[in-house]
């Protein structure tokens, strides 16, 4: 039960911090051009959600290591959080790279 605790808790900080980090990014990109903020905010949660989904866990770059590693004889990395982590690529797809994609879908329409 404190893994599940601790995993949500990380989820949490990470949504945030991403929140945080779009919304200061939108800011400045109205600012200094001008336009809705709402809809750009939306595209940009649409836009992080996706980034975030398909490189949260370095599995981008663990498929360029794979030839490095065969060819040395070394064994496929194992898919564990590692590093203090408690979400896998797994649990930081879903709950952060979807709410992030659900805010933006809802900010958009």
């Amino acid at each position: 039960m404190a893994t599940v605790i601790r995993g949500l808790r990380e989820a949490l900080v990470l949504f945030l911090v991403a929140v945080v980090t779009i919304g200061i990014a939108v800011g400045i990109w109205v600012g200094v051009s001008g336009g809705d903020f709402v809809h750009r905010l939306g595209v940009a949660f649409m836009l992080v959600g996706a980034v975030i989904g398909m490189t949260g866990d370095l599995t981008l770059s663990r498929i360029g290591m794979l030839p490095a590693r065969s060819a040395f004889g070394l064994a496929p990395e194992r898919e564990d959080g590692g590093g203090g982590r408690v979400l896998t690529g797994v649990g930081i797809f879903l709950f952060v790279s979807v709410p992030l994609i659900i805010v933006g879908v809802l900010l958009i329409t």
